[in-house]
């Protein structure tokens, strides 16, 4: 199912695309504002709160796309973690800026989780660094857990979204960079891993102003999501809700105000937004 948050932090599952279906009453605590742990509680909890939340589409109320607010599809993670140089002809390009050799290395780093917004508008920072778009395929962690193997590390992905690495081109931290107030933008939902057979197979496609900029299959990852979670847990544990995203694909490149980024995935969705 996809699962959205809309309007006052009420949870939603999206149905043909065009319609959101309220199922909050499926939820055994609805917490709004600050905090929000339902969302927390909710990715937690999913393989036992499914049955219900199915349920609840049949019966809640039903609202058009286009006439509610859909947020980021996240409430307050403990963390954001990223992928850092995970594609081969990106690192090429990068290496191409003159980047010191330890950036090109696979690696992760930290976002800002106050960094996260969801479609819509971008407002950019004035900056004398150029700012890049980065589209990438991220995931929602379900069950947490620390020294996670390979072999069983896709067990604890909710599920699978859209998020844009809004970038301060420079020399400084990655995670300074890369944290600015909405440089993080995630959306439109998140498809539960059940519904996604093969994630090596998802296309991941980005259009800035009308024209392709990045074009590739998640497949083509230099380190595979399931070794990027085990990766990851050697170091931090991870805990329900928290965003990992997988790297940017090759074609990243400035962007400005009133430009338009579309960035979408098949069976995952499509992300707008645009940059004011």
């Amino acid at each position: 199912m996809k699962l959205a948050i809309f309007n006052d932090d009420r949870l939603g599952v999206v149905v043909d695309d065009q319609t959101v279906v309220d199922v909050t009453s499926a939820l055994p605590e609805h917490d709004q504002g600050l905090g929000a742990g339902y969302w927390v509680r909710l990715c937690r909890d999913f393989d036992s709160l499914k049955d219900a939340i199915t349920a609840a589409t049949a019966t809640g109320s039903r609202h058009a796309l286009d006439s509610v607010e859909l947020r980021a599809p996240v409430l307050n993670p403990t963390k954001v973690i990223a992928a850092a140089s995970n594609y081969t002809e990106h690192v090429e390009e990068m290496s191409n800026r003159g980047l010191p050799e330890w950036m090109l290395t696979s690696d992760f780093f930290l976002k800002a989780p106050s960094s996260i917004t969801g479609g819509g508008e971008i407002v950019l920072p004035e900056l004398e660094a150029e700012i890049h778009y980065e589209c990438e395929l991220a995931f929602i962690i379900g069950k947490g857990g620390k020294d996670i193997p390979v072999e069983s590390a896709l067990e604890h992905v909710l599920g699978w979204t859209i998020l844009l690495d809004i970038t301060e081109r420079g020399s400084g931290d990655r995670s300074r960079r890369k944290s600015y107030d909405g440089f993080t933008p995630i959306g439109p939902w998140v498809v539960t891993a059940d519904e996604v057979s093969s994630w090596e197979d998802l296309p991941i496609v980005m259009h800035l102003n009308g024209v392709v900029r990045q074009d590739v299959r998640a497949g083509d990852m230099i380190v595979s999501v399931p070794q990027i979670i085990s990766n990851i847990s050697r170091v931090m544990t991870l805990v329900p809700g928290d965003v990992v995203t997988t790297g940017a694909p090759p074609g990243v490149g400035k962007i400005e105000p009133g430009d338009q980024i579309v960035a979408t995935i098949g069976g995952v969705g499509q992300l707008t937004v645009n940059v004011g």
